[in-house]
């Protein structure tokens, strides 16, 4: 069966009548999706002309695609038509639904999913077309270079053979793909973590989204492992702790969500509450749009994704066990140790401890899977992986797996125990080294890793070796604008973000307090659109690493603080205190300052682009020659210069008469 709903040559297209064409399509939609019949019918009796006219006098070789689904969007796109120039995606409008932005935004994504994720697509431009049956079409931007996708083309059934001379005129001849070939080439979506759980959450196909992209492997053998680790838990009366380890961006939490969602009596516990507001706004809008009541909706994603402190006052002190027989444990590294717990919660043992105890009341099985970040340590209590150690070697009852690199580490944090003990199953499937996050390069994390370790020979081979890595710099806030309003295209999302030590931003106009905990800030931020002005695309509130961590944007605008700069070849770390810089010495602290920066440096799924202030000679707090050197730095690492901005001359004022 094709992967389209229908597809064929142009000339099979204007062969079969209407009726035939709609009657293939409404079989396919009563497979897949049985409701909302009559409008889908409808709809599809008014494009199928539109299209046949637009198409009139097109070569009869060309091939035509209608209702070609895209995993990552949920959606399918109205027709794909592959000519001999370029592959057109053509979202139709009928009746008086006209040109709108909205269309255009649909048209633009759905061409740039085909650029990024269809290995058919790769070397052909693609044309993103609205074709509407009523209003007047705006006139076309320009054409860009290849191999980018061009700005949507409005047309109507009368222009579009303009549209078509244009391509003829822009682009060389090629063969016409062959229709059946381009249908089933491999089409691996990317999604994003939002993206991920509204999919999971909806049961799609999961193996086809774990199975992402061919250079991830690992991705789909550490998802296979969870399953099976929990399948054997439940057959042979087990209780286990498995620990996934990953870099940034490398896919543990949408292994953890597969786990949650692919299986009653499960739930995603986390300690980033951001995390927790996003999912769950985005998933009751999700059922909400798919018709399912509201109240139901919000229940069940409240249920799959907790707090983990309100997991924990749920059941401290229940004697029954709960409800779940498997948690994943986002970001487990972060567990506080007993001390905080006792100081924070008046609790009298460690988060780890708490836990398992919690879980142990299950007498039959139970599974904990621990999804450990490497270097993502950004707060005081975190006890490391160390402390899941001492929790597990005191309670005999359960046995762990977890990948080699845990076993002997010289820092705590990332060590589960200092030897290999009998009770740990060493698995290497359960570590996750290539990253997903970054959709055209995986030499994001490396580039990021040796910026950091302040290695700028091994970042700028990194960058030379993979053709330029996707982090540009700028010293002008205008430009970075201007760029991240230009790169969020479609339904792409673009964001600042900064460091909420950065305290001087705000001389540049950048607050970096966001309000992490508000539940209503942080989903607007991550989920409204421009021209919401609370969105991320509003381009006004920058978010900081406490309410971005565990979440990202498609292209993210990084302004770079005072708190992290460069003296005497070294990165000196800093926190603001009264009006003056003071020096961090402690080592821990320092590290909580380094992966700030991890974090914010690896949120985008495409590109970064480094805002690094030009500072003011008459403050102290923000010299120029420190932020200078901050840019060098970069530079230097191979994050390329962004262009200014180019802003046109003033027009003559008009004269009275």
């Amino acid at each position: 069966m094709t992967r389209a709903w229908w597809c064929g040559t142009l000339g099979a297209f204007r062969a079969a009548t209407p009726e035939t064409i709609v009657a293939a399509l409404a079989l396919r939609q009563a497979e897949a999706h049985p409701i909302n019949r009559e409008e889908q019918l409808r709809a599809w009796r008014a494009q199928i002309p539109l299209l046949r006219t637009a198409l009139a006098d097109a070569p009869a070789n060309w091939s035509v695609l209608l209702e070609y689904p895209l995993l990552r969007l949920g959606k399918r796109i109205d027709a794909v038509v592959l000519t001999d120039r370029a592959v057109l995606v053509i979202e139709a409008k009928t009746g008086a639904q006209g040109f709108t932005s909205e269309g255009r935004r649909q048209a633009d994504d759905f061409a740039l999913d085909l650029k990024d994720f269809h290995a058919a697509c790769r070397g052909h431009p693609i044309v993103p077309i609205l074709l509407a049956e009523a209003g007047a079409p705006a006139p076309a931007a320009g054409w860009l270079a290849l191999p980018y996708v061009p700005p949507v083309r409005d047309a109507t059934a009368t222009t579009f053979p303009g549209v078509l001379a244009e391509l003829a005129a822009r682009f060389a001849a090629m063969p016409v793909p062959d229709v059946l070939a381009w249908d089933g080439a491999p089409y691996h979506p990317v999604p994003g973590i939002v993206e991920a759980a509204r999919m999971l959450y909806a049961r799609h196909n999961v193996p086809e989204l774990i199975a992402a992209r061919a250079d991830v492997a690992n991705l789909t053998r550490t998802a296979a492992s969870v399953q099976d680790a929990i399948a054997g838990a439940r057959t042979d009366g087990m209780h286990r702790v498995l620990v996934i380890t990953g870099i940034p961006g490398a896919g543990k939490t949408l292994c953890g969500l597969n786990a949650v969602f692919g299986q009653t009596g499960a739930a995603f516990l986390t300690g980033n509450l951001p995390l927790v507001h996003v999912m769950r706004a985005a998933l009751t809008a999700d059922a909400r749009a798919r018709g399912r009541s509201t109240r139901q909706a919000r229940r069940e994603a409240a249920t799959a994704i907790q707090p983990v402190n309100g997991f924990l006052k749920d059941n401290k002190d229940r004697a029954d066990p709960p409800h779940e027989h498997v948690i994943v444990f986002d970001e487990a590294q972060r567990a506080w140790d007993a001390a905080f717990g006792r100081r924070k919660f008046a609790y009298d043992d460690s988060e780890a401890g708490l836990v398992l105890d919690i879980m142990s009341r299950h007498r039959d099985w139970a599974v904990v899977v621990a999804l450990v970040g490497i270097g993502q340590e950004i707060n005081t209590g975190e006890a490391g992986l160390a402390e899941w150690g001492r929790a597990l070697s005191a309670r005999a009852r359960w046995s762990a797996a977890a990948p080699p690199d845990v076993i002997g580490d010289a820092d705590p944090r990332r060590s589960l125990f200092p030897v290999a003990v009998p009770a740990l199953r060493l698995d290497q499937r359960l570590h996750l080294a290539v990253p997903v996050r970054s959709i055209r390069t995986p030499a994001v994390a490396p580039w990021v890793e040796a910026v950091l370790a302040g290695e700028h020979h091994t970042a700028a081979r990194i960058a030379a070796d993979a053709g330029g890595v996707p982090f540009r710099l700028t010293r002008s806030l205008a430009t970075l604008r201007a760029e991240m309003r230009g790169l969020a295209r479609g339904l792409r999302r673009a964001g600042l973000v900064c460091s909420a030590g950065a305290r001087r931003l705000v001389a540049d106009g950048l607050w970096p307090a966001f309000p992490h905990m508000d539940e209503q800030a942080v989903a607007h931020w991550f989920l409204a659109r421009w021209p919401d002005v609370r969105a991320s695309d509003a381009l006004e509130m920058p978010a900081t690493q406490f309410a971005c961590q565990g979440l990202e944007l498609d292209h993210v605008g990084l302004a770079w603080g005072g708190d992290l700069i460069r003296e005497r070849g070294a990165w000196v770390c800093r926190r603001f205190a009264g009006s003056a810089w003071q020096t961090v010495r402690d080592p821990q602290r320092r590290a909580y300052i380094l992966n700030t920066y991890r974090v914010l440096l690896t949120r985008a799924r495409y590109e970064t682009v480094l805002y690094v202030p030009p500072g003011d000679p008459d403050d102290e707090t923000r010299s120029p020659t420190m932020f200078d050197a901050i840019a060098t730095w970069l530079g230097d690492c191979g994050a390329a210069p962004l262009p200014p901005t180019v802003t046109p001359p003033p027009q003559a004022e008009a004269r009275l008469l």
